[in-house]
């Protein structure tokens, strides 16, 4: 690798509105210098100085971003969202770890910025509490680990192994960046998720945007452990589906049967407990608390219920 190779930093959009003029800003202030910013949103729209922007029509972002790569020249691609925008030192630590020949693709979190709204940072707040299990550290810095998926807002790799993977995949989103890590790790290469490779995510708001996003998840995923299951059959994405069948087949069994009413009220309390110390450890706020709390019970029901749908559809359309 050359000492300060050129990156490519792709950000697929809609439309140019403030959200990605932050994030074009935000890529302006890293601290590396070899680098192009390439913005693709819908239409044709106002210049930005020192960025090149490709109108792509009303595509998925997975066609978005294979027309960012094939306009780009870089050595490496940066995908970020553009309702994100980096820490300074993203490209520079992103590298340090790439430098090892074994690593095809490294991310890392995706945190909640200090400007959201209360409503954005209990969205914020929910996703990155315990209850979510492991999809908790995409939204919380951790160390650094071995990952077999890494969500598309914060994704660095080589040109060359993207282009050995095949590209993004252009018909499912969400859902892109899971194929593209299992093609990335199909090649031998790693896949490293680091504390250290920042960017900083809008959160959707509770309640209405963030389960919205939370049911395309969920159904997404829900299709995914039967269409690639090699890194989507993982205990955590079946959890909130299993609290939701154990909720209602409780439910039904109480109405006849004493012991099990005992049974359903037990478990009942313990998860209600669980998701409120989640809460309080997220939080200290008492209104905002109640609203975390709330947050993660119909987060689950929400991603339970969509994972299930996505289980029994045959295909997913967009």
């Amino acid at each position: 690798m050359s000492e300060k190779p050129l990156v490519s930093i792709i950000i697929p959009c809609k439309e140019i509105d403030a959200y990605t003029k932050e994030s074009v800003a935000g890529c302006k202030r890293l601290e590396y210098e070899n680098f192009e910013i390439i913005v693709l949103p819908d239409f044709q729209s106002d210049i930005i100085e020192g960025v090149q922007l490709i109108p792509t029509g009303a595509v998925s972002p997975g066609i978005k971003r294979n027309i960012g790569i094939k306009n780009s020249t870089g050595e490496f691609c940066a995908f970020i969202d553009n309702d994100a925008y980096p820490r300074p030192d993203w490209i520079v630590n992103a590298l340090k770890i790439l430098s090892d020949p074994s690593v095809g693709g490294v991310g890392g979190p995706g945190l909640t910025p200090p400007e959201d709204n209360l409503r954005q940072k209990a969205g914020g707040y929910v996703l990155s509490s315990f209850m979510v299990g492991s999809l908790s550290n995409r939204y919380k810095t951790n160390n650094n680990v071995e990952s077999d998926d890494i969500h598309s807002c914060n994704f660095i790799a080589r040109r060359s192994i993207i282009d050995i993977a095949g590209g993004w995949n252009e018909k499912y989103w969400p859902g892109e960046d899971t194929l593209m890590s299992l093609s990335i790790k199909q090649t031998g290469k790693k896949l490293i998720e680091s504390s250290d490779v920042v960017v900083y995510h809008h959160r959707r708001s509770l309640f209405k945007s963030h389960l919205k996003q939370v049911s395309r998840f969920g159904e997404h995923r829900g299709f995914f452990v039967k269409k690639f299951p090699e890194n989507s059959v993982k205990l955590t994405y079946f959890i909130p589906s299993l609290i939701v069948s154990i909720f209602f087949v409780g439910l039904l069994f109480s109405l006849f049967n004493s012991f099990f009413l005992s049974i359903f009220l037990f478990g009942l309390i313990a998860y209600l407990t669980a998701s409120f110390i989640a809460a309080m450890l997220q939080v200290k706020n008492t209104v905002l608390l109640l609203t975390v709390w709330l947050g993660i019970i119909v987060t689950h029901i929400v991603y339970g219920v969509f994972f299930i749908s996505g289980l029994l559809k045959r295909d997913l359309k967009r």
